[in-house]
Order: C-alpha cells, then structure tokens, then sequence
C-alpha cells in the first residue's frame, strides 16, 4: 500500500506539471538574447553535485559563453519537477529517475549531459544502536517520497528482504529529514549533502548506516532539457554543456577554491563539507563524450530504472530509446 500511494502522489505531480504546460503558451527562445547574451532559466537544488554550476558563474565561464544564467533553487523534487514541465523554467539538474519519471509520463525531454554520481553523499543517518539495516525494522524513518532518498532507502531494505512496510515512513524534504531525527522526531533519516554533514555536526552520536555507494551509480544526476527547447535553442544547450566541462576542470585544477564556491552556493562551510565532497564524483566533458552514449546509457540507467521499479516509484513502461542526447557532449 505504501507503494501505490507514493508512486500514485509523484505521477499525480508530474501529471499536473505537464497538463499546466500543455496549457501555457510555449516560450520561444527562453531567452531573452540582449547585446548577443542569453539568458537561461534553471531549475536546481541545493545539492553540492550540481555545485560545478556555481563555479561557472563566479568564474564568469557563463559570461564567456554569451550566457546569463537565472538559478532558481527549489527546495523539494516536486517543486522543481513541477516548475520545468510547466515552462517556468527552461533547463533543469535532476535525479537519472527523476529523468525516467517524466519520460514515463510522457514529458517530452532529452538528456544532455552527466553531471555527477553520488557515493557517500547520499546516506542513511542513524544513531548509535542501530548498526545493520536489520535494525530499522519498526523504525520511524524520514525521507523525501519520490526522491532520490526515496531510492536509496528502497534499495538498502530490499538488500535484506525488507520493504518500507517493515519500517514507519516519514515524509518530508530531504531538507528537513537531518534535523527531525536531531530533534528527536525521527529514528533514522535518509537524506544528502550538505545536510547529511550538518546532522552530523550537531551533536549526538550519529553515523551513516548505508550510502549510495553501495551501487555506485543509483544516485546520479543529469541535465535535462526538452525537446522544443532543444530544437529552438540548440547553441544555448551546447554553451551550457560547454560551460560545465569549464568548470569542472576548473575545480580540478583548484579544488579547494572550487569547493569554497560551491560550499558558498549552497550556503555551508567548506571546511565543513571537506568529507562531502569525497562522496561526490563530478562528470567533465571528456568522461561525457565518452560516457554519456556508452557506459551511462547501456549500463547505468538501466540499473537506476530497475531500482526504481522495484522500489514502486516507477510504475509504468519506460522508453529509453531517443532518451539521451549526446550531440553537445560529442561536440
């Protein structure tokens, strides 16, 4: 039962977004071209994965490739899935399931690019005494339905033979989930950075019971965007993708003034996020041109759509051919 209701709430979401962006006007060039600058609107969270776009801007890669980027930071999934199948924003940083989910409703999108994949990044938090996932059994657990939270805690019980109805699902922002099990709300919270470090940091005697580098490659990320915008706005996506790869290797290059960018942007303390950033790998151009159509398509986004099935997030066929995009990538 558990199951049909959240796979049931997050396809009546996407359903909603779509059906408001079937009514809205379409927006011809999201961009708004002034003095040869154009100006994109992105959807994102704060999630230090997504952080290489923080960089392009502090950097002024952005400038440099004739873009005025609009970050728009949503706090929950729902949010930010809702706002890009609506149009109010143009491009959007989102889950490889999340990806799967709106291709499963029917959102006509493409996947452009690989932006990181998650090890110790995305984990359970629990508290000393519970040490297997055994022990969750009847535990009051909080996460984010129909996230990547959601995902990893499916795929940690479904290690042991359990299912969410061997524990008592807490719903709430991924956001949240770190301080209710801080206050005592909750018994364990499954959540990712930077919030996983601040639970950590705050006291008591907590510790990551499982991370999604368990199956490395569960939780990644990608940028999506749709096919009108594609074939409308085809340079812009390829100066983003472009702009990216910049700043990656830029955070190669100087990965302490890359990680104060980003811990900057998503409002931390990079001394703090240090052990954050390990559990995170992000993707640079090259490892896109050669990933992104091969290893990516063929091996990991099956795994992710499996996961997710099996988790019941995912409840319906999904077409993975045409999917994935790779001509900025390549080019």
């Amino acid at each position: 039962m558990n199951r049909i209701i959240r796979s049931t709430a997050v396809a009546t979401t996407l359903i909603v977004a779509t059906a408001l962006a079937a009514c809205s006007s379409p927006s011809d060039d999201s961009a708004d071209s002034a003095g040869g600058t154009t100006t994109v609107r992105m959807a994102t969270l704060p999630w230090i994965g997504y952080g290489p776009w923080y960089i392009a801007e502090d950097q002024g890669i952005f400038a440099s490739n004739d873009l005025a980027v609009e970050q728009t930071t949503f706090n929950t999934d729902a949010d930010l899935n809702a706002a890009f199948i609506s149009g109010k924003v143009d491009v959007a940083n989102v889950a490889t399931h999340t990806a799967l989910l709106m291709a499963q409703s029917g959102v006509p999108i493409k996947i452009v690019q690989i932006e990181d994949i998650s090890t110790t990044a995305d984990a359970i938090v629990v508290p000393a005494g519970v040490d297997s996932v055994e022990d969750l059994k009847g535990l009051r657990i909080a996460y984010e339905q129909g996230t990547t939270s959601d995902l990893l805690l499916n795929y940690a019980l479904s290690t042991v033979g359990m299912t969410l109805d061997d524990i008592v699902p807490v719903p709430m922002a991924a956001s949240n989930a770190g301080a209710a099990l801080l206050g005592g709300q909750v018994d364990a919270a499954v959540t990712y950075e930077p919030y996983i470090t601040t639970a950590l940091d705050q006291g008591g005697d907590f510790t990551l019971l499982f991370s999604a580098g368990e199956l490395p490659g569960l939780i990644s990320d990608v940028l999506v965007v749709s096919d009108d915008y594609i074939e409308s706005n085809g340079d812009t996506v390829g100066a983003l993708v472009d702009s990216w790869g910049s700043a990656v290797k830029f955070y190669d290059s100087d990965t302490e003034g890359g990680r104060s960018i980003i811990a900057d942007g998503v409002g931390e303390d990079a001394e703090a996020l240090s052990t954050a950033f390990e559990g995170v790998s992000f993707y640079d151009s090259e490892e896109n041109a050669s990933d992104l159509g091969g290893s990516f398509s063929t091996e990991t986004i099956p795994l992710v759509l499996e996961a997710a099935e099996s988790a019941g997030i995912i409840t319906g066929d999904v077409d993975l051919d045409g999917l994935v995009d790779t001509q900025f990538v390549e080019n």
